[in-house]
């Protein structure tokens, strides 16, 4: 064997050497003042960035507080800064707001008596209270029986503002089984029907009878047809405030006239692509893009607004002078030049980037609703041709009876918990509600929860995020009318709440708290 060399380079002898050596020195360095203990030379060589600190290991075995490992990757023009940290007081690599909370740094609350409309679908809704919610399990067959009447017969429940004792309330627990009520077509208990988009994997392995079954997928559409059909007519009428339509691919959302601040039909439609717009064009539907145009004016308000045909203009110009150097250096005969389609694809590029996106969301207003419901009845790209959702029509989910639909119920379920506090361990109750959460059973939950839990709770949100865009605000008509719609079967309290402008944009309700009956949320 060589002296001093070790085969495994675990434990080089000189490596080990120099620790202990600097060990030592650092000891010694403890006890004086901290401008003496590194020499002057030292500091100038550390302020330039040329130096590395103490290895850790030595660092933490001295009798001072110990420091925070060094990152071994970071840049050596961080050390400056890293040195004036150092000396400012903190640990290496903290920031000096880290005694700041967590709901400290997030979005602030917004504050209010209501809470602000929101049209997008939850798929789930978790409720945290000081108060149990054991008014909410194990309904009585003639409570259950009671609040199913209730909703068929859109029969208003007015709570009175605090309950002493909810789970003795038979018109409390009536209203919760009311609130969960839902309706859907198609319904097919052994598939996930909500939400469409991205549920292959949910619906992997599952027994898909019509997938190559042509008479078996023309029954199931002319079947949805007929319901679809059926649910504008009740929509026409202001007989159904709202309803959705869930394909594969998008979300279209159909509201009444007097909501969202438009006296006609409304439908909103994302997330789109070029295809998809491309196709309803041909079959006549008028439609805007309401966040594209929204940008554009407010880039013309700004002044900094540029037309599609000016844009275009530079384009060409830096094509051409990307071509021009290229026959300076003799090689634009290897270069194959873009030919017209190649031009007219990157002319229609701004259209593709928005596919997919929640810029990319349509409107269609008025009678072009209608046009839009036979194109969509028509579409042949509206089912899956293959997968796991091949031949499934799309869902449709209204507040109200339809023909041919299903009565749903959402999913409710209380647990109880103990949970550590300064004094010991106390009780946190909660409660978690799963299915479609459509924007009135958000309301009528929050309005049994205000008298449930004496005006106090906290609730967590979770949006299907394609449908967050549907609070975008829509260009607004002088006179809005809302009293045609007191038979469309919702609570007047929620169809007030309803009837609001939006305001959230394309992000919707996260969280919500309730204190003293006063309304905090954050999107």
């Amino acid at each position: 064997s060589v002296p001093g060399y070790s085969p495994s380079f675990k434990r080089p002898p000189e490596i080990v050497r120099l620790r202990r050596r600097r060990s030592r020195s650092q000891k010694a360095a403890a006890s004086s003042p901290l401008e003496l203990r590194e020499p002057t030379p030292r500091r100038a060589a550390l302020a330039a960035g040329l130096l590395l600190r103490p290895f850790p290991a030595a660092a933490g075995r001295i009798g001072g507080p110990t420091a925070a490992r060094r990152n071994p990757f970071a840049r050596l023009d961080n050390r400056l800064r890293v040195a004036a940290e150092a000396s400012d007081g903190l640990p290496r690599g903290q920031p000096e707001a880290s005694h700041t909370s967590f709901s400290e740094l997030d979005t602030p609350f917004s504050e209010n008596t209501e809470l602000p409309v929101d049209w997008s679908i939850k798929t789930r809704l978790l409720v945290t209270s000081s108060q149990p919610f054991t008014w909410a399990d194990h309904l009585k067959a003639q409570e259950e029986a009671q609040g199913l009447v209730q909703h068929c017969r859109a029969i208003e429940v007015t709570l009175p503002q605090s309950i002493k004792d909810p789970k003795l309330s038979t018109e409390l627990r009536c209203a919760f089984q009311q609130s969960l009520i839902y309706w859907l077509h198609p319904a097919l208990s052994w598939l996930p029907l909500f939400p469409r988009i991205g549920a292959d994997r949910k619906m992997a392995g599952k027994t898909i009878p019509w997938s190559n079954d042509e008479t078996l997928q023309h029954i199931l559409m002319s079947d949805w047809s007929v319901s679809f059909t059926s649910l504008y007519n009740l929509l026409k009428t202001k007989l159904c405030p709202y309803f959705y339509v869930c394909t594969y691919q998008f979300t279209v959302l159909f509201r009444a006239a007097g909501f969202a601040g438009s006296n006609v039909i409304t439908a909103l439609i994302s997330p789109t692509t070029r295809g998809l717009r491309e196709a309803m064009k041909n079959e006549g539907i008028e439609f805007s893009l309401p966040l594209i145009e929204e940008n554009d004016q407010k880039k013309k308000a700004h002044g900094t607004s540029m037309g599609l045909e000016e844009e275009q203009a530079i384009s060409d110009e830096d094509e051409e002078e990307s071509f021009s150097w290229l026959e300076e250096m003799g090689v634009q005969d290897k270069i194959k030049k873009p030919d017209i389609h190649s031009i007219k694809l990157r002319k229609e590029k701004h259209e593709v980037q928005m596919d997919h996106r929640p810029e990319s969301v349509v409107l269609v207003k008025g009678i072009n609703t209608f046009t839009l419901l036979n194109f969509l009845i028509n579409c042949k790209s509206l089912v899956a041709t293959s997968g796991a959702q091949a031949g499934l029509p799309p869902t449709l989910l209204s507040p109200v009876a339809f023909r041919g639909a299903t009565m749903q119920m959402l999913k409710a379920r209380s647990i109880n918990v103990k949970t550590q506090a300064l004094s010991g361990y106390k009780d946190q109750f909660s409660m978690e509600i799963t299915g479609p959460i459509m924007p009135h059973a958000l309301h009528s939950m929050t309005m049994l929860l205000k008298s449930s839990q004496s005006g106090s709770f906290s609730a967590g949100l979770y949006p299907h995020e394609p449908t967050a865009v549907f609070n975008i605000r829509l260009p607004l008509d002088k006179e809005v009318v809302h009293k045609e719609l007191t038979n469309c079967g919702l609570h007047p309290k929620t169809l007030e709440q309803l009837s609001q402008i939006p305001l959230l944009g394309k992000s919707p309700l996260r969280k919500v708290e309730m204190n003293d009956y006063m309304c905090n949320w954050r999107s």
